[in-house]
């Protein structure tokens, strides 16, 4: 099992940025995908940004496409998202996430993730 520890989360104006860290411990870091998930008042998960277990492969979710940039540093253990041009939707709790294979998953089904971080606070003001 995997540990993950987030930090990073704030209070930004709009149009501000933030970077979040994700540190890893425990098994094997480089062998899964990641991925970032948040998570409003009153709404369910989605799935944000995710990264395949090498970096070769990235997603966004529509709503940060252009804005959001996700990265792993093997070599760290750590996952970050550099957040830029933030909005006040974008105001949530932020989880990292590793997935039980190399690959991620579209969907935030609980069967492909083996560890979440506790998450860490986003809020963004207008």
């Amino acid at each position: 099992q995997v540990q993950l520890v987030e930090s990073g989360g704030g209070l930004v104006q709009a149009g501000g940025s933030l970077r979040l860290s994700c540190a890893a411990s425990g098994r094997t870091f480089s062998a899964y995908a990641m991925g970032w998930f948040r998570q409003a008042p009153g709404k369910e998960r989605e799935l944000t940004a995710a990264i395949s277990w090498n970096g070769g492969s990235t997603y966004y979710a529509d709503s940060v496409k252009g804005r959001f940039t996700i990265s792993r540093d093997n070599a760290k253990n750590t996952m970050y998202l550099q957040m830029n041009s933030l909005k006040p939707e974008d105001t949530a709790v932020y989880y990292c996430a590793a997935y039980v294979t190399r690959t991620y998953y579209f969907t935030v089904d609980p069967r492909t993730i083996g560890s979440w971080g506790q998450g860490t606070q986003v809020t963004v003001s207008s």
